[in-house]
């Protein structure tokens, strides 16, 4: 876990609007999902950690000998290529619920990154989940999910492994609005500033405008103070 920022951050925003503007967050988040109702998983302790608690890793969220997670760990990317979710809930739609899988952002660095991975065992593990859900989507095959916007495509392949395997889930990008920029971050200030990096990342990751996630990726902005 990073170490969070006092007052600034999409860590430190998240978790005020999680214990503080539960009801406004859930309201807004059900607006951009659907859904009728949302259960937030708890996160383990950690004390270790300078806040000592323990993010939800890769498939982690799933019992231990759920299929789509043992599948998971001999298939999917381990080490610097595992997710660390924001936050992770079940979205219910009448009798039924859903995976929803956040990812939260507040400043253009966080848009951008590449992987990190060095093992040859590891990089041709991430190459071939990519390769599978590049082919899924209707991703070109020269798209370089690698560089660039590594941890949103990562992303992108574990929302469609779940999906693959019958376990309906959906990711959350939360763009943060109006965060305290620093010497070594731009966080926008309103929700245009996000317009031309969105873009630039939907240009590099190169996805259709309709594949077999649409509805199940989504996008909300969501301004630090209402």
């Amino acid at each position: 876990m990073a170490r969070m920022g006092y007052g600034y951050g999409s860590e430190c925003h998240l978790l005020r609007f999680m214990g503080r503007h539960r009801h406004l967050l859930d309201q807004r988040i059900l607006a951009v999902v659907g859904g009728d109702r949302i259960n937030w998983l708890d996160f383990e302790f950690e004390p270790r950690n300078p806040w000592p608690d323990k993010e939800i890793k890769g498939l982690g969220f799933l019992a231990k000998d759920h299929p789509a997670r043992l599948a998971w760990e001999e298939q999917g990317p381990h080490g610097r290529g595992i997710h660390n979710w924001d936050a992770v809930a079940k979205v219910g739609f009448g009798e039924a619920e859903e995976w929803l899988l956040v990812e939260a952002n507040a400043n253009l660095g966080e848009i951008a990154s590449d992987c990190r991975a060095k093992s040859p065992t590891s990089l041709a593990k991430i190459k071939a989940v990519f390769a599978e859900t590049k082919q899924a989507l209707g991703v070109s095959e020269e798209q370089d999910w690698l560089k660039g916007c590594y941890q949103y495509c990562n992303r992108l392949a574990a929302v469609h492994f779940l999906n693959a395997r019958s376990v309906p889930a959906h990711l959350l990008n939360i763009h943060f609005v109006g965060d305290r920029s620093g010497p070594r971050r731009k966080c926008p200030q309103d929700e245009a500033e996000w317009g031309e990096p969105l873009a630039e990342q939907d240009r590099l990751v190169g996805l259709p405008a309709s594949h077999v996630l649409t509805g199940r990726i989504h996008r909300m902005f969501l301004p630090v103070v209402l």
